[in-house]
């Protein structure tokens, strides 16, 4: 049971998010939108973002389920600020961590003179979305799956470990395993994140279309020139981030 006014706050919420939703399908042009979606244009950004956001989603997992593990089971000096720095992303606005990616690795940026020395060039490319993706979506796998971490406990852990189990053979098969709801979770997160991502990749790789252009940046351009294009790509964005969620959802209660 819950206090009846509640529902007056509720409802007003979820009106204040599916209206949009509502008035953004009402304004589809359905009679040309198989047109206005298949463009070579609209063909290239999204299957671009389907690549990249892919890409950035199997980073985030190598990357965030180490640091994950480091955070839910060790202690060590200065780890809350680490903790911070790692979820900074969450906070800060896209467009800085672009910047911030852009005189890291940029061509006059903190590594970008040694990588062009070596003839690789990150910003502007399709490496530089991924990037841009991975940075913004990294923190969302980690609170999930450190959060699942931290849940599980380490019962499990310590009994495999007392019957001779070596520390990586604990980890693959006891602790994954336990944890791998959470781990699906935060990785739909981060990829339905980096499918979502327009400010640090505008600013670090830039909009060329079929190399940078991912699909949110091919809808803010149209948006000046073919409202009617932008919104039916708008609409596919949305659906496929249904698509997304609901996947997730069943995969987590399936686990």
């Amino acid at each position: 049971m819950i206090p009846r006014w509640l529902w007056v706050p509720a409802a007003a919420g979820a009106a204040f998010l599916l209206l949009p939703l509502v008035a953004l399908v009402a304004r589809v042009d359905w009679a040309h939108f198989p047109e206005l979606i298949t463009s070579p244009a609209a063909r290239d950004a999204l299957w671009l973002s389907l690549r990249t956001s892919t890409a950035s989603t199997l980073l985030c997992i190598v990357l965030g389920t180490p640091m994950a593990m480091v955070l839910a089971r060790t202690s060590f000096p200065g780890q809350g600020v680490l903790r911070s720095l790692v979820l900074l992303p969450l906070v800060l606005p896209p467009v800085v961590g672009g910047i911030a990616l852009l005189y890291t690795f940029g061509r006059r940026g903190l590594l970008g003179h040694e990588l062009d020395v070596l003839g690789l060039q990150v910003a502007f490319s399709t490496t530089a979305v991924v990037m841009a993706q991975t940075f913004v979506a990294m923190p969302f796998l980690v609170v999930s799956l450190e959060g699942a971490l931290r849940t599980a406990g380490r019962r499990y852990d310590v009994v495999a470990a007392s019957l001779g189990a070596r520390p990586t053979t604990v980890f693959r098969r006891v602790t994954l395993p336990l944890v791998l709801p959470g781990l699906v979770s935060g990785a739909v997160l981060a990829f339905a994140r980096s499918l979502g991502e327009f400010g640090a990749t505008i600013t670090f790789a830039g909009s060329l279309q079929g190399v940078t252009r991912t699909l949110p940046l091919e809808i803010y351009q149209l948006r000046e020139t073919d409202v009617d294009a932008a919104v039916a790509l708008s609409l596919v964005l949305v659906v496929v981030a249904v698509l997304v969620i609901g996947f997730a959802r069943q995969s987590r209660g399936s686990l």
